[in-house]
C-alpha cells in the first residue's frame, strides 16, 4: 500500500548546501527526479552504508528501495512543494530525506495512497 507524502522545502539553497549527499538541482522538476531516484534505487543508500564506520552493522531496512515510487514536485514562494507517493515507511523516507536536505525540508502531511 502506497502512502502519500506532502514535503516542503522552504530554502532549496540550504537544502543544496546540507551535506555530501546534497540535492543539486535547481528546479522542482529535477528536486523531484533526484528524490524519486533515491527512493527507487540503492545508490545513495548504498554510498551512505560505505561511509559509516561499519557499514555490516547497518540496519539492511534502510536500505529497501519502491521502483515504483513517484515523486512531483512544483516551485511555490521561492521554495519546492514535493509530493512523494511510495510504499517506503516513513522512517526510511526521513532518512534519505535527511541525507539529500539536512534539515531543511518539513513534513506537510501524509496521506493513504
Amino acid at each position: 500500500m502506497s502512502t502519500r507524502f506532502l514535503i516542503r522545502l522552504p530554502d532549496p539553497e540550504k537544502t543544496r548546501a546540507s551535506g555530501e549527499y546534497a540535492l543539486r538541482s535547481q528546479g522542482a522538476d529535477g528536486v523531484a527526479a533526484e528524490v524519486q531516484a533515491a527512493l527507487q534505487g540503492e545508490a545513495l543508500f548504498a554510498r551512505w552504508r560505505d561511509q559509516q564506520p561499519d557499514p555490516d552493522e547497518v540496519d539492511p531496512a534502510l536500505g529497501i528501495t519502491d521502483p515504483s515510487a513517484q515523486v512531483t514536485g512544483e516551485d511555490r514562494d521561492l521554495g519546492i512543494d514535493l509530493v512523494v507517493t511510495t510504499s517506503i515507511s516513513s522512517t526510511v523516507l526521513k532518512h534519505r530525506l535527511s541525507l539529500l536536505a539536512g534539515s531543511s525540508w518539513e513534513l506537510r502531511d501524509v496521506r493513504a495512497g
